[in-house]
């Protein structure tokens, strides 16, 4: 019998142990502030440790415990956390002044042309903002505006931010799957609005459009799901994507906001050969600081300025803090490094994240142990630097959709969400949904203590499960 509370309990108890500072800093959080936090990802049970310092590949906390971080900003720093790169090229801007002004720069036209030439798509135009969920927002609003339709399809177990055009099918319900609303608040029309499609699926997308293409104003993907499991789409998916909103009048956007940048120095939709009409980025692209941005065909991002069909625009204003001046900067210092260093970086971090989910595998399975590590390349893509551990509940569970990461009666979600999160701290690693992504500052040496905690967290389970 899996004995939940005794583990959970052991767990909490040594995670304690060495993280008193914290604990009692949380405690002051709780205080002031719904939960302790203002991201709940980042509020871990019984409670999250506090940074006092980052670099490279591991983070400090308030009681001097050094973590190996694979959470890495949200997935933003390829580069580790605070590289000499982009500080060599922000502390003569910082230090001659780099408070906001609310003015144009035209190192914002810079960053734009570099985003626009990776992507080797002439017609596109681009407009910033401060974070994914904006993006994807204001890509739903052009989309609707452009096509005057007013539904829109994604996939189940897809995430694009809290937006409210899209706070459905992103958790999965037992019984109803993907097909439900995810929050609160949201009036009701807005969840007839959201059609939900199964990934990599292409039946079940060709009788959706079927359906409801006449009325979809856009159908919004990730070419790498994120949070439903490290997945990528397969070419011919995306091809079927691409004719059926040619088909049906449908703007087809890409969220390229973990997936951009990560694997080549473009949008992994070059990498497909698949040219969608707007492509959300975020991340990598602001070098650590709050950047994202919209990009598209012009037709479609001009109804930010002109009148769509409606005789309305599209009220695009990005945000008080779009192309701040600060955030350009560190975003063209961190696709510079990229294009420049692409043949050193990508094929290095894709190997260890290779090497790895390989070693995590055998750790487990060396303690009896059976855990899946999804997040490995494809054949569209070289290399991978993503990794996802997962805990079959049968022995066929392929891994190939998000229901099969989700589903609590195909993979311990408990074991990946909770328990593994302990287990690792306790052993000096920090991951998110049981993995997370490498970085250029992860080194061999890294991954062998890594391989080793998760050893560590396979024995604890032993003595639990």
């Amino acid at each position: 019998m899996k004995r939940t509370k005794q583990l959970i309990d052991y767990l909490g108890r040594e995670y304690e142990k060495k993280t008193v500072k914290s604990r009692l800093m949380f405690k002051r959080a709780t205080k002031v502030m719904v939960r302790g936090g203002s991201h709940s990802l980042r509020l871990w049970k019984p409670y999250p440790f506090f940074p006092v310092s980052a670099h490279g590949s591991t983070v400090t906390d308030l009681d001097g415990q050094t973590y190996l971080d694979y959470w890495q900003g949200h997935y933003a720093n390829l580069l580790g956390h605070n590289p000499e790169v982009i500080r060599q090229e922000m502390e003569p801007y910082l230090a001659a002044g780099s408070l906001h002004t609310g003015f144009e720069s035209s190192v914002q036209i810079e960053l734009a042309e570099r985003i626009l030439a990776s992507l080797g798509q002439p017609g596109l135009k681009i407009r910033f903002t401060t974070s994914g969920t904006l993006a994807s927002t204001y890509a739903v609003m052009l989309a609707m505006g452009y096509t005057g339709r007013h539904y829109v399809l994604k996939i189940g177990g897809g995430w694009h931010g809290s937006t409210p055009y899209l706070l459905k099918g992103v958790k999965f319900h037992p019984g109803r799957g993907f097909n439900q609303v995810d929050s609160a608040g949201l009036p009701p029309e807005f969840a007839r609005h959201i059609i939900i499609t199964r990934f990599n699926d292409p039946d079940h997308l060709e009788k959706t459009f079927k359906k409801y293409g006449s009325k979809l104003a856009a159908f919004i993907l990730e070419p790498f799901i994120g949070v439903g499991g490290f997945l990528f789409c397969s070419p011919e998916y995306l091809r079927l994507a691409r004719k059926l909103a040619d088909d049906y009048g449908v703007v087809l956007i890409f969220d390229e906001v973990i997936s951009g940048f990560r694997f080549c120095p473009s949008g992994l939709q070059r990498l497909y050969g698949v040219k969608p009409d707007l492509s959300l980025f975020g991340k990598l692209i602001g070098g650590g600081e709050a950047v994202a941005a919209v990009v598209g065909r012009a037709r479609i991002m001009e109804n930010c300025e002109r009148a769509g069909v409606s005789g309305l625009r599209v009220n695009f204003e990005g945000g008080t803090f779009s192309a701040h001046e600060e955030y350009m900067r560190a975003g063209l210092a961190m696709l510079g490094y990229l294009s420049s260093h692409e043949k050193e970086i990508y094929p290095r971090i894709g190997q260890l994240a290779t090497s790895l989910r390989q070693g995590i595998e055998r750790a487990f399975a060396a303690e009896g142990l059976k855990v899946v590590c999804t997040g490995g390349g494809h054949i569209a893509v070289n290399g991978s630097s993503f990794f996802m551990v997962n805990f079959p509940e049968k022995d066929n569970i392929s891994y190939s959709y998000p229901e099969d990461i989700w589903d609590p009666a195909r993979s311990d979600v408990f074991l990946r969400e909770e328990a593994l999160k302990l287990a690792l701290l306790i052993n000096g690693v920090h991951v998110v949904h049981g993995g997370g992504c490498l970085s250029t500052a992860h080194t061999e040496e890294d991954l062998e203590k890594t391989i080793e905690a998760y050893q560590q967290a396979a024995r604890i389970f032993k003595k639990f499960w």
